[in-house]
């Protein structure tokens, strides 16, 4: 299947992406730890099934250093030794924030429980923000068929 169509290249979708890449920044500038981000956004791409952010959150997170074992069990994180209780919190609240159709309530007590107890409001905020924003943009590249594959680490770069 072709992509239906190349938002970068479009005048109204470029100005879409700058925006959105900005508001990622407020993010990636915040005191949530870089691990914990790149994780969340892999693991919320994975469920979404969208190739396209896969690539992409992989290939960043092995270019910033992350422990490509972790990467490769993150869809089974529930049944591995190698993330910390903080980010196992934080995959929790991805995963109930993402499939917010499945548990009718949401991200539940017990989730958000585990967030308070490991992250502060600021990063709470950011964490929040980037289940938001990775649920949108994983929306947007399955609607156009974006494909993974392509994405060489450092492309965003440019919208910073």
């Amino acid at each position: 299947m072709e992509p239906r169509i190349d938002l970068f290249s479009n005048e109204t979708g470029l100005r879409f992406a700058k925006r959105f890449a900005n508001a990622g920044l407020a993010i990636q500038q915040s005191s949530l730890p870089k691990s914990t981000q790149a994780l969340v956004a892999l693991r919320a791409s994975q469920i979404n099934g969208c190739g396209w952010c896969i690539d992409m959150h992989v290939k960043e997170a092995e270019a910033a250093g992350e422990n490509p074992l972790r990467l490769h069990l993150l869809a089974a994180w529930r049944e591995t030794t190698v993330f910390t209780e903080a980010e196992q919190a934080a995959l929790a609240l991805v995963e109930e924030g993402s499939r917010i159709a499945d548990a009718h309530q949401g991200v539940s007590d017990e989730t958000w429980g585990q967030v308070r107890k490991h992250y502060d409001d600021d990063q709470i905020a950011a964490l929040v923000c980037l289940v938001a924003l990775i649920n949108a943009a994983n929306r947007i590249a399955v609607i156009v068929h974006q494909k993974g594959g392509s994405y060489q680490p450092g492309s965003f770069a440019k919208f910073d």
